[in-house]
């Protein structure tokens, strides 16, 4: 099996990170802006079922991995070939074990945070409240917190971004810090961002270990299992 190429990404890792991250914004704009008045009346506590338009929520985190999939067809030698994209055993159980040391450090630092502010909501609560029950298009959401997020948000990290930064030879502890806050950053959720920090460590813990993206893909798609399960049990 194929290594995934790290110097390839010296000529279009940023390039390809800042697509993808500019993708993720235009779209959550022009979402925002069209549907701004639609929504504007929805009362959270008796809503509209949504159906398939819980879906657009999802559009913008999908641009997340473009930028660097387009620029890895373009520029470099493909996805599998630059990021490694197809998993090995190692790459499994590093992943595995990092996913669920991400678990462990959201339970303990979200119970913390809990105690601090109490009048928090979550995304993923709004998403249940929309869906009218558990439909078709909720399952399909609960299926992309877990396979689609993980491996987009990876490809722009722990992919493009840790690639061209290991490229220019930057420490890799301050890489797993960088890509870290980035991701914590990235969720926007403010009084999240210290567990979502301390989970992103853990995410790229897979990466820095492995030297491979297929591990904190794992990693990822392991800290967000019980989310997903809790979006879609949690409906109605």
């Amino acid at each position: 099996m194929e290594e995934p190429r790290r110097t390839a990404l010296a000529h279009w890792g940023f390039p390809a990170f800042f697509a993808g991250l500019g993708g993720y914004h235009l779209a959550t704009l022009l979402i925002t802006a069209v549907s701004a008045d639609r929504f504007a009346e929805i009362d959270i506590a008796d809503p509209p079922v949504l159906g398939p338009l819980l879906l657009l929520l999802f559009v913008p985190n999908a641009l997340l991995g473009l930028g660097p999939v387009v620029l890895s067809w373009w520029r470099g030698g493909g996805p599998r070939r630059d990021f490694g994209v197809v998993p090995t055993a190692r790459d499994v159980k590093v992943g595995l074990a990092c996913g669920g040391l991400s678990l462990l450090a959201a339970w303990v630092l979200g119970v913390v945070l809990l105690r601090l502010r109490r009048d928090t909501s979550s995304p993923l609560e709004e998403i249940g409240a929309l869906s009218g029950g558990k439909s078709v298009w909720l399952a399909l959401a609960a299926l992309f917190v877990v396979v689609g997020a993980p491996l987009t948000e990876e490809l722009l990290t722990r992919g493009a971004l840790w690639g061209a930064l290991e490229h220019h030879r930057v420490p890799p502890l301050a890489i797993l810090g960088l890509t870290a806050l980035i991701f914590a950053f990235l969720h926007e959720e403010s009084w999240r961002t210290v567990s979502l920090f301390a989970q992103g460590l853990a995410i790229g813990a897979a990466r820095l270990i492995t030297g491979r993206v297929p591990a904190s893909v794992i990693a990822h798609a392991t800290n967000n299992l019980l989310p997903a399960a809790y979006l879609y049990a949690g409906a109605s």
